[in-house]
C-alpha cells in the first residue's frame, strides 16, 4: 500500500467535505437572507416588468409595474392606471427574483394615504372597486377627502364629466375595503 494514495484519498475526501460545508453555509445564509426581505422590496425590484395581480376578491389586473410603495403598487394599464393596496392581493404572477430595499426613511414612511391624497389633490376621476372578500362593487366619482384609515369619494354617474354640481352623494370609505383604484383617465396622465 502506497502512503502517498492513502494521503491524497485523505484530502480528497477534506476537500469534498469542506466543499459541501461551504455550499451548506451558503444555502443557510440565502435562507436567512431571504427571511428579511419585504413583499415591497420584491415589488421595487420588479419595477418595468409585465405582472399581474389578483386580487383576494378573485378579479385580477395585468400591466407594467411603475410604482412599489409602502403599502400599494400602481400598474400600468393599455388605458388606465390601477393603484392596488397590498392588503388587497391574493398573490402576484411575474415578479423577479430581485428584492431592492427603499433607502429613504421618508419614501418608507409615505403610505396609502398619501397616494390617495394626491389623488384628491388633483381631482382625479376614479373608479373604485370594493371587496367585501366575496365579491366586488365598483364606484366612480372624485376623492374629496382622505382621512386617516378612510377616504370620502363624490360619487357621480359613471361617464359624465365631472363636475361638483354632478356629485350625487358622499361615501365614506374605509382603506381595508379598497381593492383597487382605477384612474378614468389614459394611463400616466
Amino acid at each position: 500500500m502506497r502512503w502517498d494514495a492513502l494521503f491524497d484519498d485523505m484530502e480528497a475526501q477534506l476537500a469534498a467535505r469542506q466543499r459541501l460545508d461551504f455550499e451548506a453555509e451558503i444555502a443557510e445564509r440565502a435562507l436567512v437572507d431571504s427571511a428579511g426581505i419585504e413583499l415591497a422590496d420584491r415589488l421595487r425590484g420588479s419595477l418595468g416588468l409585465g405582472i399581474r395581480v389578483h386580487l383576494s376578491s378573485g378579479p385580477a389586473f395585468e400591466g407594467v409595474l411603475s410604482h412599489a410603495g409602502s403599502e400599494a403598487l400602481v400598474l400600468d394599464e393599455p388605458q388606465h392606471q390601477v393603484l392596488i393596496p397590498y392588503a388587497a392581493a391574493a398573490r402576484y404572477v411575474g415578479l423577479s427574483r430581485l428584492a431592492v430595499s427603499e433607502p429613504s426613511t421618508v419614501r418608507r414612511r409615505l403610505g396609502l394615504g398619501s397616494a390617495l391624497r394626491g389623488l384628491a389633490r388633483n381631482r382625479a376621476r376614479v373608479l373604485i372597486l370594493l371587496s367585501d372578500g366575496r365579491a366586488e362593487t365598483a364606484l366612480y366619482g372624485v376623492v374629496d377627502t382622505v382621512g386617516r384609515d378612510f377616504l370620502d369619494l363624490l360619487m357621480a354617474p359613471e361617464g359624465e364629466d365631472w363636475r361638483p354640481a354632478s356629485a350625487r352623494q358622499v361615501v365614506s370609505i374605509p382603506f381595508h375595503a379598497l381593492a383597487g383604484i382605477r384612474s378614468v383617465g389614459a394611463a400616466g396622465g
